[in-house]
């Protein structure tokens, strides 16, 4: 994670979990994050093609020039990057992992904006992890944010992390592999993916991002 606003929120949802695959929504205190609060989001699943935002921050809102709230947020991607994105919110709301986004947004003057994205899983009692705790922040504000609405995004680089697996760089491993080893603490396993590559997951599949679902007992 690049962003003081990302990292911060990962640590707040990783300390409030404890030993769980993710906090309850319940448990969210806004105080606690007062100052990263307008760029965080929180989305319901509500299908594998609807993720609704259910609350979103106000810079976040600024950014784009529109209350984001009651907006599915798969709207204004391409269809691979719709797919891509998709298909990592299944791996946080079905598999309870996080996952880091380099975006890159566009206004309809191409003015362009880079981004970090972070998801996080909320536990919502009887639904599962059906809530994603969100955070998404521009790198470098921009002069013409809150002029200049961002109308569409590309995605620019993907990593999934595992917090309940032992970090990627203390497995044993050949160059290139990715191995799989049980549960070693609670330091996070980090799988970065670049595009353009084929996808070669068993159950999703993305076109022109390979994302390496690895790393789980």
């Amino acid at each position: 994670m690049k962003h003081p606003v990302t990292q911060q929120l990962y640590e707040y949802w990783d300390g409030l979990r404890g030993e769980r695959p993710a906090p309850d929504r319940g448990e969210i205190e806004p105080g606690r994050i007062r100052a990263v609060l307008g760029d965080t989001f929180i989305l319901e699943l509500v299908d594998r093609d609807t993720y609704r935002y259910r609350l979103a921050g106000t810079r976040l809102c600024a950014l784009h020039c529109r209350e984001l709230k009651n907006r599915n947020i798969l709207r204004g991607w391409s269809e691979e990057d719709r797919e891509a994105l998709s298909t990592l919110l299944a791996a946080v709301t079905e598999d309870a992992a996080a996952a880091v986004i380099g975006i890159t947004g566009y206004t309809e003057r191409k003015q362009t904006v880079d981004m970090e994205m972070l998801l996080l899983p909320l536990h919502i009692p009887g639904e599962g992890c059906s809530r994603v705790l969100g955070a998404c922040v521009a790198l470098e504000q921009p002069y013409w944010a809150g002029m200049h609405p961002i109308l569409s995004q590309t995605v620019k680089s993907v990593r999934l992390i595992w917090p309940d697996e032992r970090p990627a760089f203390l497995r044993p491993q050949s160059r290139g592999s990715v191995s799989t080893v049980p549960r070693f603490g609670r330091q996070p396993s980090v799988l970065q993916t670049a595009p353009p590559m084929p996808v070669l997951a068993d159950a999703r599949r993305v076109q022109h991002l390979m994302v390496i679902e690895g790393g789980k007992s």
